[in-house]
């Protein structure tokens, strides 16, 4: 990424001509496109057509959300400040899993691919720039990054490393150019689930090779003593038969009465019969979450509010029943336990479950289903608006104006939570459901389309058009009082998880 490398000072040059400014400890992305001058030859104006739109819709606006700022951006890469690094790395991992769902329908060679770095150090900052070895360290780190990938100092880790849902990977210290203490680095994996496969990868290879070399050891010993006790008996075959006045007993048989076939092992020969097969996933009792039945009825649906909202229709559901309270971190980790879910979430037991795709959502309504053999799957974004509106028309289903601490938002009351509350905090809507605007994001089963014009008007999910993206309602804790209205809608990526969304399940007749 030539273009960033050459403007900063530190070890690469001297201080920036227009005076030094203040110096402040802050943590520094820096991400770059991999192969980004073989993508300019082959299409320039589409290559920089797309880094335009892929700067605007997405990098940008997650270092916004994660309370970043971007300092430049430079053809083939972005720099941004953050006084957080648990805001820098997750903003990373946004950026990085909101590229794969881009690029997941694209041809391999054609596709824009970051390499990101992920530094804590000290820098000088000026009105348009930043400078030091802060930023230089982040530089080299993304440089040894690979495509897709998502690096971070030792100075980072130590700081996230109880903090950010993922696993780490120790890479060892790095010699890096131009600076004079090697590095610690460290790739990150967002995948929950990688926590404890990470962690002792390399402990778990020496396990399992010390394993097999003693079961190797352990079947030549077996085989060595079951091969010596009837060859002794084939030697005294071949000798000459004594007189039958000598022998007090009769012969062996010939080896052909008797084959030479392994035995048992003792515990294996000894072992009582079989117990009964262990229950399968589907066949353990499962937690089914609380539902509330919901009665069919006509309502006109969306708002005025927001583009998004329009235009406001009359919408028939039929009746059907959905969760009382999201999905929680509880009954997340028992589909995690039944191997039908992709990870192990962490958090209280009556958390709302976090930090989960639409595509981990269907999962767990996947598991549900097959587990009781009832149809569970996720609302329709119709049916949930339904549901969260309680019979009502209003802005909120209280009334027209914001009340404190009838919701979990970002100035729905005195406090501002670094987590949602757990499930039930706040007092339930008229249908008797909790938290149907505020705590989290919530995935609905409906593809993302930009407004309402040709929604369905039956209530049921609209699943035609392009489904990148999916619906998710309710808004969540970071947000302002805005999004807990029932009416607002949004979009997201299918395949991408972020730390604010989680969803409830519905269930057919």
């Amino acid at each position: 990424m030539g273009e960033i490398r050459n403007f900063r000072s530190g070890n690469n040059g001297g201080p920036p001509s227009h005076g030094v400014g203040p110096r402040r400890l802050a943590a520094i992305i820096v991400g770059d496109i991999a192969s980004y001058s073989r993508l300019m030859q082959t299409d320039e104006e589409g290559t920089h057509a797309r880094v335009k739109r892929i700067e605007r819709d997405l990098i940008q606006p997650s270092i916004i959300e994660h309370h970043g700022s971007l300092v430049k951006t430079t053809g083939d890469g972005f720099i941004a400040i953050f006084d957080s690094p648990v805001e820098a790395v997750r903003c990373s991992i946004v950026i990085q899993q909101n590229l794969i769902g881009r690029n997941a329908s694209l041809p391999r060679d054609t596709r824009i691919e970051y390499r990101i770095g992920v530094n804590l150090g000290d820098v000088i900052v000026e009105s348009d720039d930043i400078y030091g070895d802060g930023v230089n360290i982040a530089s080299r780190i993304e440089g040894i990054a690979e495509p897709g990938q998502v690096f971070i100092s030792g100075a980072i880790y130590e700081q996230i490393k109880h903090k950010v849902v993922c696993g780490y990977e120790s890479l060892g210290d790095r010699k890096v150019k131009n600076i004079t203490d090697p590095v610690r680095v460290y790739r990150v994996l967002p995948d929950a689930d990688a926590v404890g496969r990470t962690k002792g990868r390399r402990e778990n290879i020496l396990i399992f090779l010390l394993s097999l070399t003693l079961l190797v050891i352990a079947t030549g010993v077996l085989w060595y003593l079951l091969a010596q006790a009837p060859g002794k008996v084939s030697e005294q075959a071949t000798l000459p038969a004594p007189s039958s006045a000598a022998s007090p007993s009769p012969q062996r048989p010939p080896r052909e009465a008797a084959p030479q076939t392994p035995q048992p092992s003792p515990s294996l020969a000894s072992s009582p019969p079989s117990p009964a097969p262990v229950p399968s996933p589907s066949t353990v009792p499962v937690r089914e979450p609380e539902m509330v039945a919901i009665r069919g009825d006509s309502f006109a649906m969306g708002s005025n509010d927001d583009p998004t909202e329009r235009p406001v229709h009359q919408v028939t559901v039929k009746p059907f029943s959905i969760g009382k309270y999201p999905v929680t971190v509880q009954e997340w980790n028992e589909c995690a336990a039944a191997k039908a879910c992709s990870f192990t979430a962490i958090g209280k037991d009556d958390a709302p479950i976090s930090n989960v795709s639409w595509t981990d959502a269907q999962q767990y309504a996947a598991y549900l289903a097959k587990a009781t053999k009832k149809t569970y799957r996720l609302p329709s974004e119709a049916e949930w608006e339904y549901a969260a509106r309680g019979g009502t028309q209003t802005k909120y289903w209280w009334g027209d104006k914001l009340q404190p601490g009838m919701a979990g938002c970002k100035d729905c009351g005195d406090l501002v939570a670094e987590q949602p509350a757990k499930v039930g905090s706040f007092r339930p809507n008229p249908f008797g459901l909790h938290d149907m605007g505020g705590g989290i994001d919530q995935w609905v089963e409906d593809c993302w389309h930009k407004t309402y014009q040709g929604a369905p008007g039956d209530g049921s999910a609209w699943s035609s058009g392009d489904c990148s993206a999916h619906v998710l309602r309710s808004g969540s804790w970071k947000n302002d009082s805005r999004y807990v209205r029932p009416s607002n809608r949004d979009g997201y990526d299918t395949n991408v998880r972020y730390p604010t969304h989680g969803f409830r399940v519905a269930l057919s007749p």
